[in-house]
């Protein structure tokens, strides 16, 4: 039984990290001197969205490969050169761990 106790505490651990860095892409994603997301995409939940980008919905099925997602927040502009998208990892804006939350975020979506 303490086995099992074990497990259901390391899986309560895992769970409660994963909302957590969630919670911290979603912050990442609608702050306005940060991720900034919200200046060019409609997000569920947002104030004042732009309409530059495309709404920022059903990520997981347009996107089910998440090193899609992490390479279009690093440099989109390797991807579409015309990109207004700013290069959030080439350009320092956001950390390898700050793109990795706003990924885990934009796949709640």
């Amino acid at each position: 039984m303490p086995a099992l106790a074990l497990l259901v505490a390391l899986a309560s651990a895992g769970t409660a990290q994963a909302q957590s860095a969630v919670d911290e892409g979603r912050k990442l994603a609608f702050d306005r001197s940060k991720g900034n997301c919200l200046t060019c995409h409609v997000i569920k939940g947002g104030n004042l969205p732009g309409t530059i980008g495309p709404e920022l919905v059903d990520i997981k099925s347009k996107y089910p490969k998440r090193e899609d997602l992490v390479a279009i927040l690093n440099d989109e502009t390797l991807r579409n050169p015309l990109t207004v998208m700013p290069p959030f990892g080439r350009n320092r804006i956001l950390t390898e761990k700050e793109i990795d939350a706003v990924v885990d975020f934009l796949q709640t979506l």
